[in-house]
């Protein structure tokens, strides 16, 4: 896949559901402290998770996602969730893109976010949607300087709670690499 001197990516597989599972949950853990119930996020989201990523990487429609893992030097450190939406308005869905708590900040989720723009527009794709937990500043901080803009919210449910979810989109075909004119 990409790397760079002490970080490198690889596509998941199915055997990964339960290291994506529990990065997932850790994730979650740190950053949704606050924003979601302490009885979920002590109790039920490590089982939930693991369940949820089971089911979903031994779903059929494997061709439509992409789910990569970040590695420095050999450990799992954070991973990305891409999925193809035909006939959505949004284009193509981030689901999810996560790292352990002491790794955050250190350019797994640049690059994966980079990885995960390519593999889009290598399925054609002009556009990519996210959805952010409201209230979840620092992950709406990192997708607004990579030029990520708010869209609309939405109602969900997670853990017992109602939420609030803000939809990002981020155009591909803004960001595109440009090549300078032929003379």
């Amino acid at each position: 896949m990409h790397a760079t001197p002490s970080l490198s990516l690889r596509a998941a597989s199915a055997a990964d559901a339960d290291l994506v599972a529990s990065i997932h949950a850790a994730s979650w853990q740190a950053t949704y402290r606050g924003l979601l119930p302490d009885d979920f996020l002590d109790s039920e989201v490590v089982r939930e998770r693991a369940t949820y990523w089971h089911a979903r990487m031994n779903a059929p429609g494997a061709e439509q996602r992409l789910v990569l893992i970040a590695e420095r030097r050999a450990e799992p450190i954070a991973f990305a969730c891409v999925e193809r939406q035909p006939g959505s308005p949004w284009g193509a869905l981030l689901d999810n893109l996560h790292a352990l708590p002491a790794h955050q900040r250190n350019g797994a989720g640049s690059l994966l976010m980079h990885a995960v723009q390519r593999w889009a527009r290598e399925q054609g794709e002009t556009q990519l949607c996210l959805y952010v937990i409201e209230g979840n500043t620092a992950a709406i901080a990192f997708y607004e300087r990579r030029g990520w803009r708010l869209s609309g919210t939405e109602p969900d449910r997670v853990g017992g709670v109602d939420i609030t979810m803000l939809r990002y989109l981020y155009r591909l075909d803004d960001a595109a690499p440009r090549l300078a004119p032929h003379r």
